[in-house]
């Protein structure tokens, strides 16, 4: 598909760069909603997923993927579903191991390839809607790209996909992470890491040796140590280049919309992929100038995020 023109939307004047739009939401956006039914979902191999409904009693639903360390309660999991519930869906939000509640019970976390939890989800979640979109944020945008794009025998309910802010290739997108505004964000990011691996090695403290962590300074330095190893590959490398989502485009059979801003903060140039858009029929790329990372906050604070409206537009699109 050609390249989409980017939408015409107004940021905030008070947000006037990347990590601006970035930030602000996480600290400061509430999304209030009522209730949700949670539920644990078993994996194949004895292993548990936390799970949260947002139901209308609708019989279509949108399954959400959150990004690294974020789980079914942050804001923006919440204002897509809100937004998704205002326009005729139901809503499941999942937490990947490791990120609900509880710590899950294997010696394994999750990551960007994880497409066998997102399978189980999907299945868990088919009997009773007539149609399915896919939506994930940053690790989880990979994570549902992967997933639509890798040659299985999806379900046929599945119509459509949104991925926003996606980091499409791992690896440089780890190491713009690593070098954007002085290393807050990596710093960020592995302070909750520690504190899982902390906790992970009470119970297995072979596979969670906290001695590592001594030596590590980046993301990708704990890829190396950590999620590379736990999952099956030799490295960080190895890891980055298995699962990055920017291979598994071509093989994407339903109308995908990926929405990634120019100015994100935590994206390599290698996550626009201006000349590829030109060779597939299923993936729309656009490319907003703002929106930062995981943000797309709109001037008027009551309306939704323009991240939200897009995704919500592009999937009831002959719907």
């Amino acid at each position: 598909m050609p390249l989409l023109p980017p939408r015409n939307f107004q940021r905030p004047k008070y947000l006037f760069n990347g990590h601006l739009e970035t930030v602000f939401p996480t600290l400061f956006r509430k999304v209030m909603l009522p209730p949700t039914q949670q539920d644990l979902v078993e994996t194949h191999d004895g292993d548990v997923l936390e799970v949260d409904w947002h139901r209308r009693g609708n019989t279509k639903l949108v399954i959400i993927s959150h990004g690294l360390e974020g789980n079914s309660s942050r804001s923006y999991i919440l204002g897509m579903a809100k937004e998704a519930l205002n326009n005729g869906f139901d809503v499941l939000a999942w937490n990947y191991r490791g990120c609900g509640a509880e710590l899950n019970r294997k010696a394994i976390f999750y990551h960007s390839g994880a497409t066998y939890d997102l399978e189980t989800i999907v299945h868990y979640a088919s009997p009773g809607y007539t149609e399915i979109a896919l939506v994930g944020f940053s690790l989880g945008g990979n994570l549902t790209l992967k997933y639509l794009g890798e040659k299985r025998d999806r379900d046929p309910k599945i119509k459509r996909g949104v991925a926003i802010s996606v980091p499409l290739d791992l690896g440089g997108s780890c190491d713009k992470i690593s070098t954007s505004a002085f290393g807050l964000y990596t710093r960020r990011f592995l302070k909750s890491l520690q504190l899982k691996i902390k906790k992970k090695s009470t119970f297995f403290p072979e596979e969670f040796p906290l001695e590592k962590f001594a030596s590590i300074r980046s993301l990708r330095d704990f890829d190396n140590t950590f999620t590379g190893p736990l999952h099956g590959f030799q490295d960080a490398g190895e890891y980055y280049r298995i699962n990055s989502a920017l291979q598994f485009l071509p093989g994407i059979e339903v109308p995908t919309l990926v929405l990634n801003a120019q100015n994100d903060p935590f994206l390599s140039p290698s996550c626009y992929p201006s000349q590829l858009a030109q060779e597939l029929d299923q993936v729309h790329f656009e490319f907003p100038i703002q929106g930062g990372h995981v943000g797309f906050m709109q001037s008027d604070s009551s309306q939704p995020f323009y991240s939200e409206t897009r995704a919500v537009e592009f999937i009831c699109q002959d719907s």
